[in-house]
């Protein structure tokens, strides 16, 4: 048991996790940057530690810093949010060889699920269905990788084993572009994530990206709470999620679930976590597992009632989860848009003071953001500023919810993407639903191409 919980994050998450431990009476200890020194959650921590200066990589990635932070301020669980340090393996040892509650999996499933190679590997023991492809890394001979690919068939994709977020991945659509590509790959795979192994898969050419969440707690309860739709996306990055995914078979969705249970119970996963995968031609295929809470996570809390965050520190905690399976029940839609400081056109990164923030409200509406006014966006961090989520008993009543209360938020000092939801939430292939990760890309470049 613990009852201080310091944050190893920032922005919106930070905020999400403190709200969820008040609620819980556990203390918060929330670390800062000098950038973030006037922000919304740090005012409302019950401490607060500037732990270095505006750079990540002085502050919300180092783990010495954090570990300090937790010894002086008495914190004895770390909870890591999203992004940063949430799937470092390395990070989960030291905070428990420092006696201290990581609130997260065991060390173990975040190393296994994080080489994509092993991930696949444990995946497909299971009978969670898997993109073909060998599950293990590409031999060092290219005349063997070439045969690999034959058989496979192309087009392929040559992927790092250590990668993730869209990054150290290469698609190759003929036999004479295998070799350069895979050097390429490798190369980019030792830089970026210091893993030189690489492995290879059938490219699927226009799939949807449907993920599947889990809650798995120490007593052997392994749940999962639904899907979501992640396929609204541009350069890989996601822009708008919903759950659940529209025009999939509810049959099938429940058959993929059973399989990501099967395979936490196999592994011992423990905590929150999302199975991604590439759903084509009525077939869903394994892409990789995340090993933390996501960004989307609201879309399922609010179809299921079930606050994720809080049953993340439960489990921590040693406690059961309060429900099984069976009283999982899904309600309604909804729909994420998440609200970036960017220009809405051309996504260049928009800091500076937010001099009004007017956000919506009414039924079914829920932000999550550390935004106020007088607040500063920094230059030095990812761009997401709050997220909209709107909830409804159908998918179109989610979505007419959403679009009023976009009309509703106003910002001034910044500018954001909100022009760009506006639009895509008037797009009459969005609307209609079952659109794949190519589309958003697709209908930007004819929108500009009219322009």
């Amino acid at each position: 048991m613990f009852d201080t919980v310091l944050i190893a994050n920032r922005g919106e998450i930070a905020l999400r996790i403190q709200r969820a431990c008040r609620a819980m009476g556990l203390k918060t200890v929330a670390i800062h940057s000098e950038a973030d020194r006037d922000a919304r959650y740090v005012a409302l921590a019950d401490q607060a530690l500037c732990i270095g200066p505006a750079p990540a990589s002085r502050t919300y990635l180092n783990a010495a810093a954090i570990l300090l932070a937790a010894e002086v301020s008495g914190a004895q669980a770390i909870h890591p949010g999203y992004g940063f340090l949430s799937e470092s393996a390395a990070f989960a040892e030291q905070i428990a060889r420092a006696g201290l509650t990581f609130i997260g999996p065991p060390a173990d499933c975040i190393r296994t699920m994080g080489d994509k190679v092993a991930a696949k590997r444990a995946m497909r023991a299971a009978g969670v269905p898997c993109v073909p492809g060998p599950d293990s890394a590409l031999p060092d001979d290219p005349a063997e990788v070439r045969a690999i690919a034959r058989e496979i068939g192309y087009p392929v994709i040559i992927k790092a084993a250590g990668g993730g977020g869209g990054r150290g991945m290469r698609i190759v659509r003929e036999a004479r572009e295998l070799d350069d590509t895979l050097a390429l790959t490798r190369a980019e795979a030792s830089q970026a994530f210091k893993n030189p192994a690489v492995y290879i898969e059938k490219f699927l050419e226009k799939p949807r990206h449907i993920e599947i969440q889990v809650l798995c707690d120490a007593h052997d309860n392994h749940l999962w709470l639904g899907d979501r739709d992640c396929s609204m996306q541009r350069r890989n990055q996601k822009v708008v999620e919903e759950a659940p995914a529209p025009g999939i078979d509810r049959a099938l969705v429940e058959r993929v679930g059973a399989s990501c249970v099967e395979a936490c119970r196999r592994i011992g996963y423990r905590g929150a976590g999302t199975f991604e995968f590439l759903y084509e031609d009525g077939e869903f295929f394994f892409i990789e597992m995340n090993t933390r809470v996501q960004v989307e996570h609201p879309v399922t809390e609010m179809t299921t009632g079930i606050d994720i965050v809080k049953e993340q520190i439960r489990i921590a905690q040693g406690d059961p989860l309060p429900m099984k399976q069976n009283d999982i029940v899904r309600r309604g839609h909804a729909v994420e848009l998440r609200i970036n400081a960017e220009d809405p056109n051309s996504f260049a990164p928009s800091p500076g003071t937010v001099t009004r923030w007017d956000v919506p409200g009414g039924i079914g509406i829920r932000i999550d953001s550390h935004i106020a006014a007088g607040a500063s966006v920094p230059r030095h961090y990812d761009s997401l500023i709050g997220k909209l989520i709107a909830h409804g008993a159908t998918r179109d009543e989610a979505l007419a919810r959403a679009r009023v209360a976009l009309s509703e938020l106003r910002t001034d000092g910044i500018r954001t993407n909100v022009p760009l939801h506006q639009a895509i939430l008037a797009d009459p292939a969005f609307c209609e639903g079952g659109y794949d990760i190519h589309h958003l890309e697709h209908w930007m470049h004819a929108r500009a191409a009219r322009a």
